[in-house]
């Protein structure tokens, strides 16, 4: 007997498809039946991940800062018709203490990680089809507070706030808004810091090691499937317990 696929003939749309949390998710999407759009500010990492994933994958390159970016993405989609789940995971994070925080790093992270998110979903929303599946990317950091984080954590915390809006705005379209949170992950961005750093952010963990892109991959997986029909509104940490004690 076949197993059913869990988003067999599924159309999703992933911001930031195109390393970590992204990518993993974009392949595990496509590996469970769907055919995905993924999305990427640089040109050649784009084409890299849209050649890693196979098949059942169109690229679009973008900024999801930039609204006419997102215009070109949904013109794309739309080219295949309607779609069913959306994946807003591009984001940016860097530090940056208070009392050095500057104009420029406060506008880059809002412009990102909050107005890009939000625009992402609301310009979705002709093509979505009803009883779709909004996902977005959280953080531990939303809760947490992690020292010279602070603009960042309260990027993610505007995040766990707007799916708590768009679960009322939208249920009378049965379209279910969650964010999966992820606590440190190996990610490109995560390798890229200094080894004692990454010491001491392990050293917050209950489980003693950074999750893995494939672990996240497989939350976003069950927000977008059936599995999760009667869950909506939720922040979904995975993160090895960091946030829970």
């Amino acid at each position: 007997m076949t197993e059913t696929k869990k988003l067999q003939g599924k159309v999703a749309v992933i911001t930031g498809g195109t390393t970590g949390i992204g990518l993993a998710t974009a392949k595990l999407f496509v590996k469970e039946g769907a055919y995905v759009f993924i999305t990427g500010r640089r040109q050649k990492e784009l084409d890299d991940a849209v050649k890693a994933i196979g098949t059942n994958v169109t690229g679009v390159q973008g900024d999801i800062a930039k609204l006419t970016d997102l215009d070109r993405l949904y013109e794309a989609v739309e080219a295949k018709g309607k779609f069913d789940i959306v994946f807003a995971n591009a984001g940016i994070a860097e530090f940056s203490p208070l009392g050095k925080i500057t104009e420029e790093h406060f506008d880059k992270l809002f412009d990102i990680n909050v107005k890009g998110t939000l625009f992402t979903v609301q310009k979705a929303l002709p093509l979505l089809r009803d009883g779709g599946s909004i996902i977005l990317t959280g953080s531990v950091a939303g809760v947490k507070g992690t020292p010279a984080f602070g603009v960042y954590g309260a990027t993610k915390a505007a995040l766990r706030s707007f799916v708590r809006t768009w679960t009322s705005d939208l249920k009378g379209r049965h379209i279910r808004a969650n964010v999966v949170s992820p606590g440190p992950t190996d990610t490109p961005a995560i390798d890229a810091q200094p080894a004692e750093a990454l010491a001491r952010i392990v050293s917050t963990i209950p489980m003693g090691r950074m999750g893995e892109s494939d672990e996240i991959a497989r939350a976003a997986l069950f927000l977008a499937s059936d599995d999760s029909s009667f869950i909506t509104g939720i922040e979904l940490f995975v993160d090895g317990g960091r946030a829970q004690i």
